[in-house]
């Protein structure tokens, strides 16, 4: 099962979160730490994320596959949000197992296949020595060498455990490599409409992510949903908003 961080008060219907590519669950304490007020809520790592099982398999059915058991250890049903790659998972599960979920949140990301490629930022990672690292200071000057963005090399060092000797990457970087048309694919064939429960879908308004056509098929999917834009913010939300974020998602989500 996931790696799971969980806070907040029993009862009610729980709050699942589940990050993006690269990520992890504690990525996104700011927003559980302001849901935790008043609802439980569950963190995950992703598989080949974080302190989860590795599996050569990294495709969205298992994706959702994985919060599905998540769900049912903690009573079969749950108000779920999710980033980019989590938000995909995440519209996945509620268009295939809606009985599961009764809200759904959305992080930028739109039910439609990207033309990016991500595999660039693997490939840099895993392309520096991680011999004699003890200080992420260190780790940052060496992947400064494979990438200029500081911002980034902040986000990707967080899942650098330097406690180890050598240090190590908690991702399965060459699974998620390869999966890489996966990940920023969609599935074929999924049901439209199949989910009927509340859908809030959240962009930013810097971020590239859900464009016009990703507007009209997330209503495709979800024609209830309700699209907002985040001002100020890029794709990760959660770091360029926290506060903002957080209390549009307690708003939506309520009481539980």
């Amino acid at each position: 099962m996931l790696n799971q961080i969980i806070s907040g008060p029993e009862g009610g219907v729980p709050v699942l979160i589940v990050h993006g590519l690269y990520g992890q669950g504690r990525n996104l304490g700011a927003i559980a730490r302001r849901l935790a007020e008043s609802r439980r809520v569950i963190l995950v790592d992703q598989r080949n994320h974080g302190d989860s099982p590795r599996s050569e398999r990294h495709d969205y059915d298992s994706m959702a596959g994985d919060l599905v058991e998540v769900i049912e250890a903690h009573g079969g049903k749950v108000d779920l949000a999710g980033h980019s790659m989590g938000g995909k998972a995440a519209m996945v599960l509620a268009l295939t197992r809606p009985e599961l979920l009764r809200k759904l949140v959305v992080m930028d990301i739109a039910p439609v296949v990207y033309q990016h490629d991500q595999t660039q930022y693997a490939a840099a990672m895993q392309a520096i020595d991680l011999n004699g690292i003890d200080r992420r200071s260190e780790a940052d000057l060496r992947l400064a060498e494979q990438l200029d963005d500081s911002r980034l090399r902040a986000f990707f060092l967080q899942s650098l455990d330097i406690k180890t000797d050598p240090a190590r990457w908690k991702l399965n970087l060459p699974v998620l490599a390869r999966e890489m048309s996966g990940i920023v694919g969609w599935p074929a064939g999924l049901p439209r409409g199949s989910f009927g429960g509340p859908a809030l879908f959240i962009s930013g308004a810097q971020s590239d992510y859900v464009t016009r056509q990703g507007e009209v098929e997330i209503r495709a999917y979800f024609p209830q949903a309700r699209l907002v834009t985040l001002k100020d913010a890029g794709h990760w939300l959660h770091a360029d908003q926290p506060e903002a974020l957080s209390e549009t998602l307690a708003v939506f989500l309520g009481e539980g």
